[in-house]
């Protein structure tokens, strides 16, 4: 929680500070303008790449695996939009870092090694329109159980 007040202190006076920097080099109007052509690139290189990661998620559904290097990318992807649609220049650095696909898949990469899946069925992940899931209420020998059970507050 420090961390995430101090990143909102320190990001925009550093922005603030970069911003009047520049400026004071080239001008109030290139600043503007190199900040809106930075918003302009960004936003068509994250459509082409958003896409491209939908595409190959999807392939993944419908092959019966989890797309989770894609979504994790999509994510990556989302943040990477947000930070290029600021205005500003170290948001705009860190932004396109997204964009870069190694950049990417290092970072997702390391994010998926440690995440663990709890919960998963033991079959694997399974596309389809039917997503209920069915339990198997026999025991080893083959006979089916069967039982109620009641909450505390049900029996008074």
């Amino acid at each position: 929680m420090r961390y995430l007040l101090l990143l909102f202190i320190v990001m925009p006076v550093l922005e603030m500070w970069l911003l009047i920097t520049v400026g004071s080099q080239i001008g109030a109007l290139l600043t503007i303008g190199l900040v809106l052509l930075t918003a302009v690139v960004g936003a068509a290189l994250l459509r082409e790449q958003g896409f491209s990661t939908l595409w190959r998620g999807r392939q993944k559904l419908e092959e019966g695996q989890l797309p989770a290097k894609e979504i994790g990318e999509a994510i990556i992807l989302a943040v990477s939009g947000a930070l290029l649609l600021t205005p500003g220049f170290f948001t705009d650095v860190i932004g396109f870092a997204g964009l870069i696909p190694p950049i990417r898949t290092l970072i997702v990469s390391r994010v998926v090694s440690k995440m663990v899946a709890a919960g998963s069925p033991a079959g694997g992940f399974h596309a389809g329109r039917d997503f209920t899931q069915t339990t198997d209420r026999t025991n080893s020998s083959g006979n089916v159980i069967d039982g109620e059970s009641w909450e505390p507050k049900d029996l008074e």
